[in-house]
């Protein structure tokens, strides 16, 4: 499995605990728990941006594409 490989099923896992997260929050009706589970979904969309990033860059390595090429 490649790095890109990696980063994209870990984005996956990443997502599958995002829907969880959202799930628990549209159950809530705890003004407070609904602020803890909207910074973890925060959180969480933040570790799938960096995964989903770090697997761009890790295809664009394998592919030896240049990070910012434009499509031909």
């Amino acid at each position: 499995m490649t790095s890109a490989d990696e980063s994209l099923a870990r984005a996956e896992e990443l997502l599958a605990r995002l829907e969880a997260a959202r799930a628990r929050l549209e159950a809530t009706d705890d003004p407070e728990r609904a602020i803890e589970v909207l910074q973890e979904l925060a959180d969480l969309a933040k570790a799938v941006e960096a995964e989903l990033e770090s697997a761009r860059q890790g295809g664009e390595a394998e592919t030896g594409a240049a990070p910012d090429a434009p499509d031909a």
